[in-house]
């Protein structure tokens, strides 16, 4: 019998899950809520749980001892109890009582992966690593979420696709003249365009040359202790007060074929404004916003996933470009720092 060993490079099979030492989204808020649920992230599953002071706390959904699901079992406060013979398990992966063998040397082992978790802008948020992180790292969004002179509605969904070809998506603001024509406020502009890139302190700008504030003309790329896009939409004086509608968008990878996409629409506005705005997008701009990213979702579940392997790219793709090699030297120096290169 002829075996075939198929090796996959560890740097692509460190981005196919998504980099480690970085918070991510993981859902909106409402999927935790008063029983443990199980949600395949970075290609493993994690159980989380509130509670009793609404705290939310996650642990690998793998038990210690046989590897049974954690969030099968019952809710004791900062700890879960299996299901299957009862060990409990604390939030810093410590096993704190195995109820059929008191006293075995699983008992006060650190022996379940956790994760530091963190909730705000109507997500739950986790520091993705393999091993034990002690303090909590830090958290920074940019100022739109931050900020009390704006306002944010959260768009939470999952395409069918490697979620590098979600960013991608967002790093090619050209797509927005085409595919999204259509919509209410990327009709204008000119159909031709130059790119340009412009360094930051957190990342870097990719932009239309001499065109900006008429279609989806921008994106910026920032690493804080997380991985975000930022970029800006002009609204028509039908969209309400607020000027252009900035969106932060960040793409967690679930499974090869999956991830979950979380996209902030802001708008800075106070007071009545304020009030005026998120009554206008819940009553007549959500709807639309929502056709934009449909459109956006089909396109990406429809290219083939070797779609990477077989581009023609040219002067619009310097950014998404740049970006990739960005990652990929992000991840070698992950693993050279982990011994694993």
């Amino acid at each position: 019998m002829h075996v075939q060993t198929i090796s996959i490079n560890p740097v692509d099979r460190l981005l196919s899950k998504g980099l480690q030492n970085l918070w991510y989204p993981v859902c909106p808020s409402d999927f935790v809520q008063d029983k443990p649920v199980s949600l395949r992230r970075f290609g493993y599953k994690i159980a989380l749980w509130r509670d009793a002071a609404g705290q939310v706390h996650a642990l690998e959904d793998h038990c210690p001892h046989r590897g049974a699901p954690l969030s099968q079992g019952v809710i004791l406060g900062d700890r879960l109890a299996c299901p299957y013979h009862g060990v409990e398990v604390r939030c810093d992966g410590t096993v704190t009582k195995v109820p059929g063998s008191p006293g075995c040397k699983l008992e006060g082992a650190r022996a379940a992966l956790d994760f530091h978790v963190h909730e705000a802008h109507g997500a739950i948020f986790l520091f993705n690593s393999d091993t034990h992180v002690d303090a909590p790292p830090a958290f920074r969004m940019p100022e739109e979420l931050t900020s009390p002179e704006y306002s944010n509605f959260l768009c939470y969904a999952e395409w069918r696709t490697d979620y590098r070809y979600a960013i991608d998506n967002v790093m090619d603001p050209m797509h927005g003249t085409f595919l999204h024509k259509q919509s209410h406020s990327m009709a204008d502009g000119d159909s031709k365009a130059t790119f340009q890139v412009r360094e930051t302190d957190l990342g870097f700008v990719f932009e239309k040359a001499g065109q900006r504030g008429v279609n989806f003309d921008w994106t910026e790329w920032g690493e804080t202790d997380m991985h975000w896009m930022r970029l800006e939409i002009p609204y028509p004086k039908t969209g309400g007060p607020g000027g252009n509608f900035a969106i932060i968008a960040c793409v967690t990878p679930i499974s090869p074929e999956l991830c979950a996409v979380f996209f902030w629409r802001c708008r800075r506005v106070q007071g009545w404004m304020r009030d005026t705005w998120r009554f206008l997008y819940r009553n007549r701009l959500e709807a639309r916003h929502w056709t934009v990213l449909e459109q956006d979702r089909v396109m990406m579940e429809q290219m083939e996933l070797d779609a990477n392997e077989r581009e023609n790219l040219y002067q619009h793709d310097i950014g998404l470009v740049r970006l990739r090699r960005r990652l990929r030297r992000l991840a070698e120096e992950q693993l050279e720092g982990s011994g694993a290169a």
